[in-house]
């Protein structure tokens, strides 16, 4: 089964994702080039149109400085994250803060920061001894220029309000984290799609390291044990799907 939504997305590992818009546009998820299967370099990374980070632990917070010096993009964050790139980043300009609940159109892309189960900060560049708050862990609806919703997770725990998400918002397609230990795992993404409602699902955040265990098959066996119909599509690093 395809998307056919005009849509390319390329997985980088662990929760790395490049999307391709029907506008040309390229949006950068949560842009930790330099993880342990990425096949490509972050000083390789030459567009990102829009920046979407959506908490500020390292392996999601990673070489988004370096890649959006470079490449200028609209960068939607919440608003604690804001305030650290206006004092940490050249670029703070094109930094939009915003908050969960909000919708910003930038570039022609709409994005709705959405609430996460989660935490936020890390030691950022071994300046401070104690974490650097980031701001709350947040999802994002994201509506490309076609009309497209998808929803991205990013890290979070399985909470009831998804179902707020999929009324509001109807997204066709969810990212959603699957490895475990820090977040849901296969069983608890397996009701996370059915509550979204969604006919496509990629997993993501599983198999960096060997503690993130859940895997797209175990996914796939709790759909079906849940009698939900749903694609999984789990490229290798580097693939891509439309």
């Amino acid at each position: 089964m395809a998307i056919d939504r005009d849509t390319m997305f390329t997985w980088y590992g662990h929760s790395c994702y490049e999307v391709r818009t029907p506008g040309g546009k390229t949006i950068l998820f949560d842009p930790w080039f330099s993880n342990p299967r990425g096949p490509k370099p972050a000083d390789q990374v030459t567009a990102c149109d829009v920046m979407i980070v959506t908490h500020g632990h390292f392996d999601h917070f990673g070489d988004c400085l370096q890649i959006a010096s470079r490449t200028r993009p609209a960068w939607p964050a919440i608003h604690e994250l804001s305030l650290w790139l206006g004092r940490n980043y050249a670029g703070k300009d094109d930094v939009i803060g915003m908050n969960k609940g909000g919708t910003v159109e930038v570039r022609g892309i709409k994005v709705t920061m959405t609430h996460a189960d989660h935490s936020s900060g890390d030691v950022i560049f071994n300046a401070a001894e104690a974490p650097v708050y980031m701001g709350e862990p947040v999802g994002v609806v994201v509506e490309l220029e076609n009309g497209f919703r998808f929803f991205f997770a990013g890290d979070t725990a399985l909470f009831s309000d998804l179902r707020l998400i999929a009324e509001l918002y109807r997204p066709e397609l969810a990212f959603l984290p699957i490895g475990g230990h820090y977040t849901m795992g296969p069983r608890e993404a397996a009701i996370a799609v059915e509550w979204l409602n969604v006919r496509h699902v990629v997993p993501i955040h599983y198999g960096t390291f060997p503690i993130l265990a859940g895997t797209p098959d175990e996914l796939r066996a709790e759909l079906a044990r849940r009698g939900v119909a749903a694609e999984v599509y789990s490229p290798e690093p580097g693939g891509s799907f439309s």
